[in-house]
């Protein structure tokens, strides 16, 4: 196995000290400006992690299989991991009802609520706003999280297939589909009847199952195995696709996606996936 560190505030004097925990012959070998991995037999690292925390760095051990040239596919959540935002409580925004709604979102994410009938609920609420809306959130308050251009290359350098599966809107996802040169989307289509927001969901919700499936039905149609996928994330929803792919990664993710998930980055952009499985 491996440690990995990562985080815009390490030092050497960081690596001095997770290294005299660790103890052994192995230096650490750096792969990025911030970011280094150290060699290490099988263990918890109890008192490595807690310093990490403590100091405000990443780290992971990465099984020595879990290299960039494994993989084939990479399948990501898009609101709060891709963009920074959850764009339905930015639609709420333009109506002055955020609070209402980004409380149900948040319940969601941490997974206290089904998420079907929670995005159906909050969907409601937006019945009767301009379509002309939606280009507003893109506009001027949709960004990209940091790091998020720099993993897509990657995967591109890689061979790698990228796709975003989202439990939030076509308008959305395909805007950060053709922005970042994706493969795949797949996302719910919001009605829009005479220029307005109907309040309904076309079709079936993208939810969490529908995310695992998607993912398993692209990894069967590129010929790939469950050991070649990759799937990021930061809510409860995003579980079950992580649940089917050999490395699941949390972003910046809700306490029970962290607990769940084979890898988490709390500190790093999503460029930090990068550096967990490069060595």
């Amino acid at each position: 196995m491996r440690l990995v560190v990562q985080g815009p505030a390490i030092s050497m004097a960081h690596l001095t000290h997770i290294h005299g925990l660790v103890g052994g012959y192995n230096q650490f070998a750096q792969v990025a400006l911030h970011a280094y991995y150290l060699p290490v037999a099988e263990g918890d690292y109890v008192e490595v992690k807690a310093f990490c925390a403590s100091q405000q760095i990443d780290c992971a051990l990465v099984e020595d299989a879990h290299r960039l040239a494994k993989f084939g596919l990479c399948v990501m959540d898009m609101d709060s991991t891709l963009i920074s935002i959850e764009c339905i409580d930015e639609i709420a925004d333009m109506m002055n009802i955020k609070p209402q709604v980004a409380e149900i979102t948040e319940a969601a994410m941490r997974g206290e609520l089904d998420f079907s009938a929670s995005l159906r609920k909050r969907v409601a609420l937006l019945k009767g706003l301009p379509e002309i809306a939606l280009q507003q959130v893109i506009d001027e308050r949709l960004r990209f999280n940091p790091g998020v251009p720099q993993w897509i290359d990657t995967c591109k350098q890689h061979g790698i297939k990228t796709m975003v599966v989202s439990g939030g809107f076509t308008v959305f996802a395909h805007y950060v589909q053709q922005t970042l040169g994706l493969d795949y989307a797949v996302s719910n289509t919001l009605e829009i009847v005479d220029g307005k927001l109907t309040g309904q969901v076309l079709g079936d919700i993208v939810d969490a199952q529908r995310k695992a499936d998607e993912l398993v039905k692209l990894r069967d149609q590129l010929g790939l195995t469950a050991q070649q996928t990759i799937a990021i994330g930061d809510g409860a929803n995003d579980l079950k696709m992580m649940s089917v792919s050999e490395v699941g990664v949390a972003y910046h993710a809700k306490p029970v996606v962290q607990q769940q998930a084979k890898y988490a980055l709390n500190i790093v952009g999503l460029d930090g996936v990068a550096n967990l499985l490069t060595m």
